[in-house]
């Protein structure tokens, strides 16, 4: 086991792609400690990791979120973002935000929602003023609402793991969304005061009324999703269907820029997406049979519930090994390796599960800005062509900023499961 844990860090800093490290050291340690026997089932694990109706979900929302892209969707809600909010000081920073926001009730992906407002918000910034790596550090922050505000992908992969209902973690990130976003607008606003940000010429309470008419659309989708699933008329995954027809009938009727010609690039698009998704889950469900073998899990709640007995002891331990983790691993490996190692002291400690499932997808969410592994930051960098050194100091405050969400999330269960339970009555 030791080998395959040498291995496991070798391949881990030669970059290889994580999916592929799981599946490596998974038939490493099956030959070098001669269980052969085990080397059967390589092919029903990798099946089984995949085997539930619930991750339909997740191609669909992808398919979804590439339907508005293409229907420039996104052009839209800057705009009524830039004349709602864009006049006051700071007001592009507040305008990222709060367009990420809408995004990530369409997206769901940090990365995806990193990459494409890079391309938009960082030039747009920069010109009207501010620093090139404060506009990278705002919009690669900003895009960590993705996989909290519903529909979350990191949710559905959480649901699926931890047996607990989709429409549940949902509604469960509203809240912590809500306040993920309110805490970046209140920095913005100290640090705006300090540097003195720009503003923009205010819009007439016309043009804003006639840019809000113009995303009414767009919100159909994720109105769809939320009212469907909290009304109980269909499933999560049933919801992710209709968001395609609705994002399909808002492109081709009242947009009018999605066109036939483009749905076999976003058909592509959707499928590789969801095939990387997919193998990760499938080779990590190989290493987590792998890791109940050797009976780790086991041992990790042996040790975590000697130390201490309180559960808020436990949450404590568990988010300094979660942001830990983090740094290495991006926010898919976390969730699917540390969900069926995580869910007994979960359980035994009496902590509600969908408030864990909200707590460590912020904890993997905020490992994406944090180096050397940070997904997020490497493509802030890349994208808006920032040096890393910059990027990571002015991203800092919003780590920071993150981090605190992170302790009300774990330490006041209300903010998650207050929204569950009342709809649940």
């Amino acid at each position: 086991m030791i080998l395959t844990l040498l291995m496991f860090i070798v391949l881990l800093l030669i970059r290889v792609p994580i999916a592929l490290i799981l599946g490596i050291i998974s038939l490493i340690y099956i030959f070098t400690t001669k269980q052969y026997l085990l080397s059967n089932n390589i092919s029903q694990q990798l099946f089984s990791g995949v085997q539930s109706f619930s991750l339909l979900a997740i191609p669909l929302f992808m398919l979804a979120g590439e339907l508005m892209n293409a229907s420039g969707i996104t052009v839209r809600l800057i705009d009524f973002a830039k004349k709602a909010v864009g006049h006051f000081r700071g007001g592009l920073a507040y305008v990222n935000v709060i367009a990420n926001m809408f995004l990530a009730s369409i997206i769901g992906s940090a990365t995806a929602q990193t990459a494409m407002m890079s391309k938009i918000m960082i030039p747009e910034m920069e010109r009207a003023g501010y620093k090139r790596e404060f506009a990278a550090a705002t919009t690669a922050s900003a895009a960590l609402l993705g996989p909290i505000i519903p529909p979350s992908m990191l949710f559905i992969i959480y649901a699926v793991g931890a047996s607990v209902s989709v429409n549940d973690m949902f509604m469960a990130g509203i809240i912590p969304g809500i306040l993920l976003a309110g805490s970046f607008i209140v920095l913005i606003m100290i640090l705006g005061m300090k540097a003195n940000y720009p503003s923009s010429e205010k819009a007439p309470l016309k043009e804003v009324g006639y840019a809000f008419l113009k995303i009414i659309p767009a919100l159909l989708v994720p109105l769809t999703i939320i009212v469907g699933t909290v009304g109980g008329i269909f499933t999560a995954t049933e919801s992710a269907g209709v968001a395609c027809f609705v994002a399909i009938v808002v492109g081709l009727f009242f947009y009018r820029e999605l066109n036939f010609k483009e749905f076999p690039k976003i058909l592509v698009n959707a499928t590789i997406s969801t095939a990387v998704v997919t193998l990760l889950m499938s080779m990590a469900t190989l290493f987590g049979w792998i890791l109940a073998f050797e009976r780790i899990p086991q041992t990790l709640v042996e040790v975590m519930g000697g130390i201490s007995s309180n559960p808020f002891v436990f949450l404590l331990l568990a988010n300094v090994f979660l942001l830990v983790t983090g740094v290495f691993l991006d926010e898919l490996a976390v969730m699917i390796i540390l969900i069926p190692i995580f869910m007994p002291l979960v359980h035994s400690f009496g902590i509600d599960p969908v408030q864990f499932g909200v707590m460590i997808c912020l904890n993997a969410t905020i490992g994406l800005l944090t180096p050397p592994v940070g997904a997020g930051l490497f493509i802030a960098s890349s994208v808006g062509e920032v040096k890393m050194e910059k990027l990571i100091r002015a991203i800092f405050p919003f780590i920071l900023v993150s981090i605190l969400v992170l302790i009300l999330v774990t330490y006041i269960p209300s903010l998650t499961t207050w929204l569950p339970n009342f709809l649940d009555r």
